[in-house]
This record gives structure tokens, C-alpha cells and sequence, in this order.
């Protein structure tokens, strides 16, 4: 590797394979070490979530939700068909991918003693293992915000990681594409 760069645009790719992508400077140097002979700074990923990718050789399918919802896809082109067999064709789309190394557990109002957190919304516990991806319950915070939390949760090296309960419409499609496999719960 001759360089890492992170940018403002919503691609992040400077992860080791299964590992959560480095959205900030400080994690894709901490990802990559001693084997990026120069780095760039462009600054913290605006987005935080990799880009989406379609099939378009028949009908036109969602092989990885991303930064571009499927709202906005399917009001250019129409429907989109589910994801078949050539999604594994995609990047990230392995059963455990994004994963930290505390294991994950999803759609969890309250996380146990020894567990860091992912919160979402207003209302959430405060703490120093608890990482709020949007205190107003936004989606898009919520993305920009998902790998770095996930990363800075992993560093308090917790028990686990819970995760609050995230909706699933808009960039939630993505977020919980992303959560699923950190988890292990896709395959």
C-alpha cells in the first residue's frame, strides 16, 4: 500500500477485510500501521458509509445499500429486486464483516453492566462506554457517526457492544445492512 486517505466523499475502504471501516485519519492509520508509507488527511468521512452498489445486467437489484438510499435509486429507475446469489459479488458483503472485536448484540434498549453502547435518538443512558450515533434520532448523523463509535466502543474493550434499536427506512437500510454483519446475523 503506498497511501491512506480518508475523505469527504462516502467511501471509506482502508479496513483489513471483515473489519470496520476507518472513517477519520486516526483509524485508517490505526488500520493500516506501518504498511502506508504516506497518509493523507482529507479530513472525517462526511457520510461514514461506503458507497451503494446496483446490479443493472437484468433487473436491477440492491447488492449493498450505502450512502445513496433505495428511496432515492428507485425514483430514478424504478423497483429494485432483492439481492440474489451474485451479491457476494459486491464488497462487504460477507457474513461477518465490520465487525469489531467484542462481539455485537442488536436492537438492545439497555446494555448490561460490562457492555459498551451504541445509542440512538434522545433519552439515551450516558456513560463513558456509551457512544450516542444522534442524540436527535437522525439517520444521517447516525451513518456519519457508526464505524468511528463502533471503533471507539471496541477500544474501551467491553464484554460486548449493544446496540440501540435503529430504523431500517433511508440510510437506516444501510446502517442496518452494516450492523447485521458486524453482528454475524447475514449469510
Amino acid at each position: 500500500m503506498t497511501g491512506v486517505q480518508t475523505c469527504a466523499l462516502p467511501i471509506s475502504s482502508a479496513n483489513r477485510s471483515g473489519r470496520p471501516s476507518p472513517t477519520t485519519f486516526s483509524d485508517a492509520l490505526e488500520e493500516t500501521g506501518v504498511f502506508a508509507l504516506a497518509a493523507l488527511d482529507g479530513g472525517p468521512c462526511a457520510v461514514g458509509l461506503e458507497s451503494t452498489v446496483v446490479a443493472l445486467l437484468d433487473d436491477p437489484r440492491l447488492l449493498r445499500p450505502g450512502a445513496v438510499t433505495r428511496e432515492q435509486i428507485e425514483v430514478v429507475i424504478g423497483p429494485l429486486a432483492e439481492a440474489e446469489d451474485d451479491a457476494r459479488r459486491s464488497p462487504g458483503r460477507m457474513a461477518r464483516h465490520y465487525a469489531p472485536q467484542a462481539p455485537v448484540r442488536l436492537n438492545v434498549a439497555a446494555p448490561e453492566p460490562d457492555e459498551a453502547y451504541l445509542a440512538f435518538g434522545p433519552g439515551a443512558p450516558e456513560g463513558p462506554r456509551v457512544f450516542n450515533l444522534s442524540p436527535t434520532g437522525d439517520l444521517a448523523e447516525a451513518a456519519t457517526h457508526l464505524f468511528a463509535y463502533l471503533r471507539a466502543a471496541d477500544r474501551t474493550a467491553p464484554r460486548a457492544i449493544a446496540v440501540a434499536p435503529i430504523p431500517t427506512h433511508g440510510l437506516g437500510e444501510a446502517i442496518a445492512d452494516r450492523l447485521n454483519r458486524a453482528a454475524g446475523f447475514v449469510g
